[in-house]
């Protein structure tokens, strides 16, 4: 499929790193959207809504593409939490996830720009802290300073210092990409990713 088109609605450069292990060419892009969770909306909800937006936002501008959305939270004792943004906040996030079991969410959408039609799903994925402590939460933030992160870590990095067991199908999930979770989306649309792989 020569003029297969592919397109990542984001800018990270850890989402881009995962999509590059499928060797289908893709480009990025930015999408501009609300991200506030609706009242009554749950997690699992509001990561499919924000997925889906996402590529719907860029559909206009790329309108021969194939646009992955994609969209992550954490919840600790039934609440939303999102990025912490501030020192402050990731050191809170960590002290209260500190011997507790996490679940993030990741929403995952995959939509042909050219017919408006799009697969979605909701990828889980728990992560059991072990007991840490407030030096060890705040040496942890001052060197990887995961102010951008969901639940204030990077598992691809010194993150995994924090954890006493990660359960799951696809640690990319993690990082807000769920490879597995995407190609089973592109197989679900009709495309074959080892077909487009160069």
């Amino acid at each position: 499929m020569t003029d297969f088109k592919l397109l990542l609605a984001s800018s990270s450069p850890f989402r881009r790193q995962i999509l590059n292990k499928l060797r289908i060419p893709f480009t990025c892009a930015s999408p501009d959207i609300d991200e506030t969770p609706l009242s009554a909306e749950t997690p699992q909800q509001y990561v499919e809504r924000l997925a889906i937006e996402k590529a719907q936002a860029l559909a206009n501008q790329y309108p021969e593409h194939w646009i992955i959305g994609s969209d992550q939270t954490s919840v600790l004792d039934g609440e939303i939490r999102g990025k912490p943004l501030t020192r402050d906040n990731a050191i809170r996030q960590l002290q209260q996830s500190s011997a507790k079991h996490v679940q993030f969410y990741t929403g995952l959408c995959l939509l042909n720009a050219a017919s408006g039609q799009y697969v979605s799903m909701i990828e889980p994925f728990s992560v059991h802290f072990r007991e840490l402590s407030t030096t060890e939460v705040e040496r942890y933030i001052d060197l990887e300073q995961p102010l951008n992160c969901a639940g204030s870590f990077m598992v691809e990095g010194l993150g995994i210092n924090l954890f006493e067991k990660l359960e799951g199908r696809d640690e990319n999930s993690l990082i807000g990409l769920p490879l597995i979770g995407l190609l089973e989306l592109m197989r679900e649309a009709g495309l074959e990713p080892l077909g487009l792989a160069q």
